[in-house]
């Protein structure tokens, strides 16, 4: 009886902090309301890993956008996202699809990390996670959010994908989406 509601308990708590694997269909709520399908993205300006300033809606209307919001540069399931969407990388140019990871890390802490595994694709420094919070990507305990959001060329969220220990599966769960276009 002591396992079923420890059990219980353990799967409620895993749900109420985020570790699911799909898109909620949550109402936006808050000053930080959670970008859904369907949504526009917001307009915004970071530095990328070489230190230019990198405005969304210069992309928008000419690439689709794989946006990825994650907690910390060289951790290791941040390390394996990465990688895994390093990996598929000609699969998503093949499908017009830009990669985008955002974290609060520094422009220069980007740079190593891009280095240091080969990453084909920007990064974007969002130090006071003011982006992040504009998507609407919530804390999970003591970190930030892992997210992943794909934007057609009309700047339309058209797909979402979140799962803090999935790091590796953001990037097929995108493909699969985009190659069933």
């Amino acid at each position: 009886m002591m396992k079923t509601n420890i059990v219980a308990a353990t799967v409620v708590l895993l749900g109420l902090i985020g570790l699911g694997t799909d898109a909620q269909e949550s109402k936006p709520k808050g000053k930080n309301p959670q970008l859904e399908v369907g949504n526009k993205i917001p307009d915004f300006t970071l530095k990328d890993d070489s230190g230019k300033d990198f405005k969304v809606s210069n992309y928008i209307g000419k690439k689709k956008l794989v946006i990825y919001f994650y907690p910390k540069d060289e951790s290791s399931v941040c390390t394996k996202e990465a990688c895994a969407f390093r990996d598929s990388y000609e699969e998503f140019k093949s499908t017009d699809a830009m990669i985008i990871g955002i974290n609060s890390g520094t422009v220069q802490s980007h740079a190593d990390f891009k280095k240091h595994h080969n990453l084909p694709f920007t990064l974007l420094s969002d130090p006071d996670n003011k982006v992040l919070k504009m998507f609407g990507v919530k804390d999970v305990m003591f970190l930030t959010g892992r997210e992943t959001f794909l934007v057609d060329l009309d700047g339309k969220v058209v797909f979402k994908f979140k799962g803090m220990l999935k790091g590796d599966e953001h990037a097929s769960s995108v493909l699969a989406f985009l190659k069933k276009k």
